[in-house]
């Protein structure tokens, strides 16, 4: 048995444990090892886990994981995401589809503290949804807006898949951070564009009554109110994003810098207690402990792979057949998106990337747009039936049984047409995306 057809068998097995339940670091560390084994010896193959478990995480720069989850949880408990949605749906509420809006705009500025999708979903979820529902807009609209808007969370920084992307690819997680502004702008663009066109094309779909009625609640908020409640959240996105586009800070030390702030901003609140302080650092522990565990068997694989010459005979094969750059993005696309509907989209990420990075560089792309390209199609896979997680994140959140999985699917269904479509933009305008990360 050669060492390509040992390749082709690892990454097969490997799936096949991810199908029957396996956790995805476990399949990618033990298949990489059995691998190295046939191909060599049981002595350096565990010789090879421990040289990728040393090298893999040993930077400083992985400290940045923990930094921004901290952040992210002290921003949940502190209630930044509930005044945030306040602000924009005082601010927009004699808009036809106002709430919706709010929602959007709610999520794209708490996705920029926060860097994970389930956590805006589980937040807006319980914030915004029966707060449509009361102003007349149908639950599937509801919860389809704040599912669909839910994935601004892993494209607009910080982003934990754009550092898992960066450590991968190798690439800056600072200019990752920043080439995925104009990207994430751009789709809350498109997100609100939808929900403005449906507010007038298609009414019945948005509202109970088939028509907008605008409200008159929130009158007692005021421009100082208002403020108020923005400033907190404001001051730590300009501080975070701020430091990070300006240089002042590298991203630890950004994520260091924007944890002490969300701490001090729940302190100031009065949000947090002992219980709760427990409670975000054993939550931070075991996502971050899981993310860098993650990161590990990635590399472990990507090692593998490399050592079974698998990555170079793929790259040979699709340059021979003269596929060509388009026809090789199109195809890997296409392939994420599917995948999207069966497996998680940190998994998505570690199977990928390791075999498509060096067709990337011998086809000459952009890898930071690139990343972001691969960012955008994998988050298309948490809105896609069967898998969606945003989708069964707030189905759990909801707590609302006459809402089904089935009417948020189909509530989402149009934010992942508006995702495809920002998707071929991105692609056919690589500007956007490196713009403000080559500065």
């Amino acid at each position: 048995m050669t060492d390509l057809v040992l390749g082709f068998m690892a990454i097969f097995a490997m799936l096949c444990f991810i199908i029957l339940g396996m956790h995805i670091g476990i399949a990618l560390i033990v298949t990489s090892f059995v691998a190295v084994w046939l191909m060599k010896s049981p002595e350096i193959a565990a010789r090879f886990v421990g040289a990728a478990a040393n090298d893999a995480i040993r930077d400083y720069l992985f400290g940045v994981v923990p930094l921004f989850v901290l952040m992210g949880m002290f921003v949940s408990i502190s209630g930044v995401g509930r005044d945030t949605f306040d602000v924009f749906q005082w601010v927009l509420r004699r808009v036809r589809g106002g709430l919706g809006l709010a929602t959007v705009g709610a999520n794209a500025v708490f996705a920029a503290i926060t860097g994970i999708s389930i956590a805006s979903a589980s937040v807006f979820t319980k914030v915004a949804t029966p707060e449509m529902i009361r102003h007349g807009y149908t639950p599937r609209f509801a919860v389809g807006v704040v599912a669909g808007s839910s994935v601004l969370g892993m494209l607009i920084p910080p982003s934990l898949l754009m550092i898992i992307y960066g450590v991968i690819a190798e690439e800056s997680i600072g200019r990752m951070f920043m080439a995925g502004i104009l990207p994430g702008l751009l789709l809350a663009l498109l997100f609100c564009l939808l929900i403005i066109a449906m507010a007038y094309l298609s009414p019945a779909r948005i509202f109970t009554s088939g028509n907008f009625d605008a409200t008159e609640e929130k009158d007692l908020e005021t421009w100082a109110t208002a403020a108020q409640k923005f400033f907190p959240i404001l001051i730590l996105v300009v501080l975070v994003l701020g430091g990070l586009y300006s240089g002042f800070f590298t991203p630890t030390e950004a994520g260091a810098v924007g944890a002490a702030g969300a701490f001090l901003i729940a302190l100031l609140r009065r949000r947090l207690d002992w219980v709760k302080l427990w409670n975000v650092l054993t939550e931070t522990g075991y996502v971050s402990v899981s993310v860098l565990f993650l990161i590990i068997a990635a590399s472990l694989y990507s090692r593998m792979l490399a050592l079974t010459g698998l990555p170079a005979a793929i790259t040979s094969s699709i340059t021979d057949v003269g596929l060509g750059a388009w026809g090789f993005l199109v195809a890997y696309l296409v392939i994420v998106i599917l995948l999207g509907c069966i497996i998680d989209s940190v998994s998505i990420m570690l199977i990928m990337l390791p075999i498509v990075l060096p067709i990337v560089s011998a086809f000459g792309m952009d890898k930071i747009w690139f990343g972001v390209l691969t960012v955008v199609a994998v988050e298309i896979g948490l809105l896609t039936p069967p898998f969606g997680v945003s989708v069964y994140t707030v189905k759990s959140a909801l707590n609302n049984p006459s809402i089904s999985v089935r009417d948020i699917f189909a509530g989402a269904f149009p934010f992942v047409l508006v995702m495809v479509l920002a998707l071929v933009i991105l692609a056919l305008f690589p500007s956007l995306s490196t713009w403000l990360a080559r500065m």
